[in-house]
């Protein structure tokens, strides 16, 4: 099954293929749990880089501002890391075809 193209992850992903790749976990919690726990870290960082901004912003912590970044890119990057380990042959992604 081939994954999806890269072009894909060149802008933001909806938010509809992240609740798909939820449902997905969630629905194989036996078969796959690190991947499951693995995705659920990844989705924490992404809320507590989207829920930082206004204290970071109204207490002046700049230096706070990079690890924002860093959780708002993590889905982002986690997926990606996902395609090029499955390209590369050294890892078998089941839910990369709900990203299509």
């Amino acid at each position: 099954m081939p994954a999806p193209s890269h072009t894909l992850w060149h802008g933001q992903i909806p938010l509809a293929q992240l609740q798909r790749i939820k449902n997905w976990h969630s629905a194989h919690p036996d078969a796959h749990p690190v991947e499951r726990q693995v995705w659920d870290a990844v989705m924490t960082l992404w809320v507590m880089g989207w829920l930082a901004w206004l204290p970071v912003w109204i207490f002046g912590a700049v230096w706070i501002y990079p690890l924002c970044v860093f959780g708002l890119l993590a889905p982002k990057m986690y997926v990606r890391l996902r395609i090029a380990a499955q390209q590369r042959g050294s890892l078998r992604c089941e839910w990369l075809q709900l990203l299509d």
